[in-house]
């Protein structure tokens, strides 16, 4: 069984960074798409940022150009670096992985991790 680990949410000030990480437990065949999707109260779950097995990344409006998605295929892991931070970027963060685990592909998601942008 699958579980992807997320680390580095926490609660920052308007216009500072943070940067998450998702990595699976255990090893796997290969991964292929590799997304960040966030959920605040009340709102449903969005697409945040997403990255290919080739490399080719999208973001939604909201935060391109202050949110960058990266991904190690070393260390199976998936970035997310988020600069300049607003409150409205509050929100449980989840990682989602396309894996393939050669007799199939399944899609995982982490647990969430928070993320508060507060003065």
């Amino acid at each position: 069984q699958v579980h992807l680990v997320e680390s580095g949410g926490g609660s920052v000030q308007p216009g500072e960074s943070l940067t998450l990480s998702c990595a699976p437990s255990g090893s796997v065949f290969r991964i292929l798409g590799m997304a960040w999707y966030r959920q605040a109260p009340g709102e449903e779950r969005d697409l945040v940022a997403s990255i290919s097995g080739g490399g080719r990344t999208s973001y939604s409006d909201s935060v391109k150009g202050r949110f960058a998605i990266s991904r190690d295929n070393a260390k199976n892991t998936v970035y997310l670096r988020m600069n300049s931070l607003k409150p409205e970027d509050t929100a449980v963060y989840y990682c989602m992985m396309t894996i393939d685990h050669s007799v199939g592909y399944q899609d995982y998601w982490g647990q969430g991790t928070q993320v508060t942008v507060s003065s």
